[in-house]
């Protein structure tokens, strides 16, 4: 990793990427430390310490819900936002036509989400001033519209940050935004750890187990995220005027794990915000009953938690791989998988390769995502965030670092006349 950031260094334009996504993670720190008026940092603390939905919030957030900044509702109403049009681009046929439009439709779906994740920011932000008027100084109209429309502006402006990364820096912004918002909890983390083992509250043993599941964790990380389904491909050779074209073996990369960190990251956003939405009413019976039994950790929550994280698996790996797609250009270009026809026999194929890599790789997401909330809950610690955590720091470091050395490929490519 050191080894590829060195040599990214020394390109000029991959040197103004990694400047350009730098200062927009130093903004995204500094706006942590500009706090919402009329707030009571102190009953915050309190409210996240008693619950722990919000302490995952607060983790997502990098902190800044704990301080109330005006990032504290964070990157979550983008992400739901997202979630919402991509579903709607399979159910609603004029969205799925934009989708197939090139750049021109993905910039109308594009701002489609951006309205979209204003409504839903502004909509939480509303909940969130109305519903726990014990962390405002005050209880008027006016504090709870500037504190509302406060968070609200700090989202959508986390929105353009995250934009404004993926297009001009180097990695997927929103993924970038959240691995920063982590990575700014392992103090805190470490000084958590540090006062469990000195109050007697972890013995040394289990900090032993607790250091190799960390270990165990990275290790399984990087060999599903690296681990590759090579399909091979071969091309007919063809004439073309006095040129021959083809003849070449190549192959078809299937990633075991082709989602990534996304499943994770959507499936935790999804399962927290029906209790988030109730936690608004808590003097409704209903809504003080889901907010009590989806609330996070507990059975209910944490089988939402499994079958989301299957869901999304499926469902982005759908998205970002087209077995029809695939199986279409390797027909176009005379291509075909050795034993296996051209058309429709490729495309079962493909779909029946992927299917099988689908099972392992969301299995290995469940596994290390549930894990530490039943040690968690058996051992009665606050580890409920341990794997979930661990698994977006590392496959979004593991996915930078990987586009940084295909841009680099892309940019030292000498062809084949030198």
């Amino acid at each position: 990793m050191l080894t590829t950031i060195k040599n990214a260094w020394n390109i000029p334009e991959l040197r103004k990427r990694i400047l350009f996504t730098l200062a927009m993670l130093c903004i995204f720190r500094l706006g942590g430390f500009i706090a919402v008026p009329f707030i009571d940092t102190a009953a915050v603390d309190t409210m996240v310490n008693n619950n722990s939905m919000f302490g995952l919030l607060n983790i997502i957030s990098g902190n800044n819900f704990r301080t109330f900044s005006i990032f504290a509702m964070s990157i979550t109403p983008y992400i739901n936002a997202s979630i919402i049009l991509q579903l709607l681009t399979i159910a609603i046929p004029a969205l799925e036509r934009l989708s197939h439009e090139g750049e021109e439709g993905r910039k109308k779906i594009s701002s489609y989400t951006r309205y979209l994740t204003v409504v839903l920011a502004l909509i939480q932000a509303l909940g969130i001033a109305f519903s726990f008027k014990q962390i405002l100084t005050t209880d008027s109209a006016f504090t709870v519209a500037v504190v509302a429309l406060t968070i609200t502006a700090g989202t959508s402006f986390l929105m353009w940050l995250g934009e404004n990364i993926t297009e001009h820096g180097i990695g997927n912004g929103i993924s970038i935004l959240i691995f920063a918002g982590i990575i700014a909890n392992i103090p805190s983390a470490l000084g958590y750890l540090y006062e469990q083992v000195t109050s007697g509250s972890i013995t040394g043993v289990l900090l032993v187990i607790f250091l190799v599941f960390v270990i165990l964790v990275i290790a399984g990380v990087v060999e599903i995220n690296e681990g590759v389904r090579k399909i091979p491909v071969q091309y007919a050779k063809r004439v073309v005027g006095r040129k021959m074209y083809g003849g070449q073996n190549t192959h078809i990369p299937l990633k075991i794990n082709q989602s990534g960190v996304m499943p994770i990251i959507f499936a935790s956003t999804i399962t927290m915000f029906p209790a988030t939405l109730a936690s608004f009413f808590p003097n409704w019976g209903f809504a003080a009953w889901l907010s009590k039994s989806l609330a996070w950790g507990g059975a209910a929550s944490t089988i939402l938690y499994v079958i989301l994280i299957v869901f999304f698996t499926y469902f982005y790996t759908i998205v970002t791989f087209n077995p029809d797609d695939v199986a279409k250009n390797l027909k176009q270009y005379g291509g075909f998988i050795p034993g296996i026809r051209p058309g429709h026999s490729t495309i079962v194929y493909l779909k029946r390769t992927l299917n099988r890599l689908m099972v392992a790789g969301s299995i290995f997401l469940v596994v290390i995502a549930v894990l530490p909330i039943i040690v968690g809950n058996v051992m009665d610690l606050s580890l409920q965030f341990g794997g979930t955590s661990l698994l977006i720091v590392v496959g979004v470091a593991l996915e930078t670092v990987n586009q940084l050395e295909q841009q680099m490929i892309m940019r030292n490519y000498k062809g084949f006349l030198k």
